[in-house]
């Protein structure tokens, strides 16, 4: 039985799924984040609007908490990008609008956000 043609088959497949299962690793290590922190910021966004007028925080008290934590997960916004709008009838609303450039070496893109948060479900 000569198997010499079939040297190197098995390593050769065994490298290029480590490579794939790498390459899918790093894209999860540089994206997850982006997301996660997005909807840590969306969720902390709602909250905020949700009992700002029961806490009776004024529109400037409202947007510097939103700040903090716009900085505290890093995100790349602009403050000049962080609305909020506080209705006649008691509504508020928070938008901020931010991007986030992801680079996985090979492919580089940048991932829109579009934060809408009210307390109009109240």
């Amino acid at each position: 039985m000569d198997r010499s043609g079939e040297r190197g088959g098995g390593k050769l497949n065994l490298l290029l799924t480590l490579i794939v299962v790498g390459f899918l690793v790093f894209a999860g290590i540089k994206i997850v984040p982006v997301y996660v922190n997005n909807y840590e910021l969306q969720d902390s966004m709602e909250t905020e609007a949700r009992f700002a007028v029961s806490n009776r925080k004024t529109p400037v008290q409202i947007r510097e908490d939103v700040w903090k934590k716009v900085v505290e997960l890093g995100v790349p916004a602009k403050q000049d990008n962080l609305k909020v709008t506080y209705g006649q009838d008691g509504t508020i609303q928070l938008t901020l609008d931010y991007t986030v450039g992801i680079n996985l070496l090979v492919y580089q893109w940048n991932k829109d956000f579009h934060i809408r948060a009210d307390n109009r479900s109240i």
